[in-house]
Parts: C-alpha cells; structure tokens; sequence
C-alpha cells in the first residue's frame, strides 16, 4: 500500500503543478504505490500504481502551472509486484500496456473499471520545451505544437521504452545529482518515444472531434476482438459510422499505422506471447491466431517480430 508520506508528497505535488487530482480517484482506488518529479515550469512527471474499487469516470484537466503542455500517459508499462500480495489483487485484472500523446486541454474522460490493477506514469511538458529539444526535427511533429489542433495518438510498446519507465519507476536513485538524473532519463524516454513516432505512416493531422476519437476506438477494439480472424471493412465502417476513406485516414493520425497493418501487429504480439507465456508450440499458437498454412505464419511473424517463431519461443531474441 502506497504509504502516508507518499500519499501526502503526491498531494504537495499535485497542488504545485496546478492538477486537479478529483474527489473520485480519492473515494474509489486503493493506492499501492505513488512517485512525482518535479521539473516545473518545463515539466513535471508523476508514476502510480492502484487498484479501482468502484467503476468510475473521471474527467480530466490539464495542470494549471504549465504552460500549453503536452502530456505522455503511459498505462501499464511496468509491474508492480506488491499488488500481488493484497487481498484486493486476488480478483484484480491487469489491462494491457500502451502510450497515448494528447494536449493536456483536450476534454479527455477516463473510465476506470472495477477490479482492475493499473500501473501509470504521467509526463506533462511545456510545448515550447519540447520543440527547443526536437530542433531541426520539429518540422516532423509539427502537429503537436498547433494550437487550433486537437489530436490524440498511441503508440504500441517497444523494448526501449520499457526498460526505461522501469529505471524511472523501480531503481534506486543515484546518491547525488537526483533531479538531474531524472530529468534526464525522462527525457531518454520521450526520446524513445519520438524514434517511434519518426517511423509512422505519414498522414495529414486532422482535428479530432471527442466523436471521432470514441469512434476509432470502438473500430480498434472491435479489430482485436477477434485475431483469428479480421473484422471486414464493411462491419468497421458500420461501427465508426464514417465513410472509408475517413476511417482510414483518423486510424492511422491515430495508431500510426493501416487498420490491417495494426492488426497483424497486435495479432503477432499476442502469438509471441502466447509462445514465450504459455508456453504453445508454434504450430498450436499458428492455429489459435487464425493461420492454416504454418510457412506463412512464420513469415508474418518474423515480420512483425524480429524473428522466426520456432526461435523466439526458444529465448533466442
């Protein structure tokens, strides 16, 4: 459980970023763990881990005390062991990892389900201490810094990031030079983040309606609800309720990728876990994922993956 003096940092530290941190996050989670950093007034960085003990929607604002920021929300990316030792983590479900980039004034709502483990680290940055570090590269984003634009996108999880929420979250500080430590490995972050992002799919940044967003969102879901086999074109347009060529374009502003591009992604991620987690042979998780022909499945794989099945399933990457 996180402790009295955590929980009493955080709220220091929320009323000095100006974040509102709601009466219903306070009624309905137990806190297990709590950790702030504060770069103000370019930057200030928050990481908890609880668990909802009532379903709840909270709607959110941006903190008063930076200027035009941009926030990084990353949902669990890193595991917090002593959730597994509580009463309350013997029912609790643990929601798949991602990272999603918004203006901090976007309307945003978050439902928090009931008996669900949720591990996060917030980063709110000052636009203008963004771009002075992406330099020549800015012209790349530019629809972060775009006032009258309204965007979200998510990204899918890489190695890289991981590892470095983990190092921000878990070890231990350095004895001296603290802040600038963190400053810097924040930073490291973001800036595995922005490789990423370098690498999307071009497309021009439209402004998204909160419609357009819940729209996408339900196409997304309805796409991986079912990876053995892909959801038509015609079932997904019915669910966004736009035409295809607009459906098309807001997917990948979005998720920085094709719909049927995301969908091999997330439907070899879920065969990788399925070989190195539960431990299937690699024609049983080929089946499950919806393939009849093995060479091809191996293909997708390694495409997506990095590597052949058979030595991925083996410790070999």
């Amino acid at each position: 459980m996180a402790t009295e003096k955590e929980e009493q940092s955080f709220i220091r530290f929320a009323d000095k970023v100006g974040y509102d941190i709601g009466e219903s996050m306070a009624r309905n989670i137990v806190g297990l763990y709590q950790r702030t950093f504060d770069f103000l007034p370019e930057m200030a960085v928050f990481a908890a881990s609880y668990i909802v003990k009532r379903t709840f929607t909270r709607h959110t604002t941006p903190p008063r005390h930076i200027k035009n920021s941009i926030r990084f929300f990353f949902h669990n990316v890193f595991e917090y062991n002593e959730a597994g030792n509580s009463k309350e983590s013997q029912k609790v479900k643990i929601v798949s990892p991602y990272v999603r980039v918004f203006p901090s004034a976007l309307p945003h709502s978050s439902l928090f389900k009931k008996d669900t483990h949720v591990n996060v680290v917030s980063i709110f940055v000052s636009a203008d201490y963004l771009k002075s570090f992406l330099g020549t590269d800015g012209h790349r984003f530019r629809f972060l810094f775009e006032s009258d634009n309204n965007f979200l996108i998510e990204e899918i999880m890489s190695d890289d990031l991981i590892r470095t929420v983990n190092d921000i979250v878990k070890k231990e500080p350095p004895d001296t030079l603290k802040d600038y430590h963190y400053r810097l490995k924040v930073l490291e972050l973001l800036f595995y983040l922005f490789q990423r992002l370098a690498k999307r799919e071009q497309s021009a940044h439209q402004k998204l309606s909160g419609k357009d967003i819940k729209a996408i969102y339900q196409v997304r879901d309805k796409l991986i609800s079912s990876l053995e086999k892909p959801t038509s074109i015609t079932v997904l347009k019915k669910i966004a309720g736009m035409n295809e060529l607009k459906m098309r374009q807001v997917f990948i502003q979005v998720f920085g990728m094709g719909i049927y591009e995301y969908y091999q992604q997330v439907r070899m991620k879920e065969a990788a876990r399925l070989l190195r987690e539960e431990k299937l042979s690699v024609s049983e998780a080929g089946y499950k994922m919806g393939f009849e022909n093995l060479s091809h499945f191996s293909r997708v794989f390694e495409k997506h993956i990095g590597s052949k099945p058979k030595k991925y399933s083996m410790g070999y990457i």
